[in-house]
């Protein structure tokens, strides 16, 4: 039961119907409660009147003398009738009121001499009647019963008085409740009211933590997690800022030189061969500004992928082998010797959920980045293996991307994931987010790289990029 209707879900006003719900809904089991017992209270002191009423009047029938009339004022003063009856052994009437009903007894509880009470009804009144069975001649006699028979109008005024007395009081007492409780809810919500200040008066670019010690313990815990929403949310701008700062510094100096190389081959006076460099120049600063805005439209993608990652069931050693295959002329071209060794497409184990889309990025990234910065001339071409293995038992599956280059010196091998970060010395182009995109990759797959020397103790020694998928394979698809 709710009452008060919202459209909203209020934590005030559902503290209020849990409140006041069950209290006026049990004011009327206590306006039931209350009437019992007054009846009951009222009762006690009438009917030990009664009884000595009975008691008095069996023994004047035990003397012999017996009153007259079916009326007899037993008690001076009383506002209420009352009847008397006797009956001899035999039930012959022998005084008093001849309708008044029988008590419903039976004779062991006739012989014990209490005095018995019980309500009854005399034409349309209701009447509670007091019975004790007195021996007429001896104590081992037959029994006459006597009874006292009176109206209920003062019990019912005695217990009206007392529920007056009782319900009154709480006609002021209930809204003063009522009133209370909606002040000390007031009272108790006030904190969220100047937490909510706090915030609203913030500055749109101030992402501190709120002071959860100035909260109600309660709420503390919701503080907690917003400050630390606060906290992700702050270092997350951050990592954009310096994103985008890096991006800025990237793309300025392939944007100089097409500047620079336009401004040359306007001059007066260029050669036909300082045209045709000029124009070399800026075809190859185009070409590093696209390569570094497409990696940037990579790494947005994928990080802007999230949760809502799209997967399906992928060949993982197909698409592997077609990566390589793409990157054949490449390392042709730069005098690389590109290999395959590891399990063929459609074998067990290689089968897994994920986004067919990224992982070919992620391996594309890797073998590319192995062919850029390997050194390899005809004399001594440099070495690249692309390996994949399979543990159906471990379910687990492996790609691991090595090369006889120069390797990745120990200090900087964190540093290689981290966007734009280039090592230095590297006479290689390149934008520095080929790695970060495959760490991102691997991260949304719940894989793990790793960067180890490929001949470690060995000149020079190389390296390898491992790529760990656990836990994602699945069956093939039946033929």
């Amino acid at each position: 039961m709710k009452l008060f209707q919202r459209e909203q879900y209020s934590l005030f006003g559902g503290i209020l119907d849990w409140m006041l719900t069950p209290l006026l809904l049990l004011w009327p089991v206590s306006l039931g409660l209350t009437w019992l017992v007054a009846q009951g209270l009222a009762n006690q002191p009438y009917d030990r009147a009664l009884e000595y009423d009975a008691r008095l009047l069996a023994r004047q029938v035990q003397q012999g003398q017996l009153p007259s009339g079916p009326e007899h004022p037993l008690r001076t003063g009383a506002k209420d009738t009352i009847h008397y009856q006797v009956l001899d052994p035999q039930g012959r009437l022998l005084a008093g009121q001849p309708a008044l009903p029988r008590p419903p007894w039976t004779d062991a509880e006739r012989r014990d001499g209490a005095v018995q009470l019980h309500d009854a009804e005399l034409h349309g009144v209701d009447l509670r009647l007091a019975a004790v069975w007195v021996p007429l001649a001896g104590p081992d006699q037959p029994l006459a019963l006597v009874q006292v028979a009176e109206t209920r109008d003062q019990r019912n005024a005695l217990a009206g008085e007392i529920i007056r007395g009782v319900m009154l009081p709480q006609f002021v007492v209930l809204p003063l409740a009522v009133m209370l409780v909606w002040m000390a809810l007031a009272r108790g919500i006030t904190p969220l009211h100047r937490l909510e200040e706090r915030i609203r008066a913030r500055k749109p670019d101030d992402l501190s933590p709120l002071n959860f010690q100035e909260v109600p313990l309660e709420v503390a815990p919701l503080v907690n997690a917003v400050d630390d929403l606060l906290c992700r949310l702050n270092e997350s701008l951050a990592t954009q800022k310096r994103f985008l700062a890096d991006a800025a510094h990237q793309l300025k100096t392939p944007l100089a030189g097409l500047r620079m190389q336009a401004d040359l081959a306007q001059r007066e006076g260029t050669s036909t061969q300082e045209l045709k460099r000029s124009l070399q120049q800026i075809g190859h600063a185009s070409m590093r500004a696209s390569h570094t805005v497409n990696q940037l439209l990579a790494l947005a993608r994928v990080e802007g992928t999230g949760t809502a990652l799209a997967k399906q069931r992928c060949d993982l050693a197909r698409l592997v082998i077609d990566v390589v295959r793409d990157s054949v002329p490449r390392a042709l071209e730069r005098h690389v010797d590109l290999g395959y060794d590891g399990a063929e497409p459609g074998a067990p184990g290689v089968w897994m959920e994920g986004n067919p889309t990224l992982l070919t990025e992620l391996v594309r990234n890797l073998v590319d980045n192995a062919i850029n910065y390997m050194p390899s001339t005809p004399e001594q071409p440099g070495v690249v293996t692309v390996r994949l293995s399979a543990d159906s038992r471990a379910r687990t599956l492996l790609l691991q991307v090595e090369d006889t280059g120069p390797g990745v010196p120990e200090a900087e091998r964190a540093l290689v994931f981290q966007p734009f970060y280039r090592a230095l010395g590297t006479p290689v182009d390149g934008s520095g987010l080929g790695l970060p995109i495959v760490q991102e990759i691997a991260r949304q797959h719940g894989a793990q790289v790793t960067l180890e020397p490929a001949r470690p103790g060995q000149m020079p020694p190389g390296a390898r990029f491992s790529v760990r998928f656990a836990g994602l394979q699945v069956p093939p698809a039946s033929s």
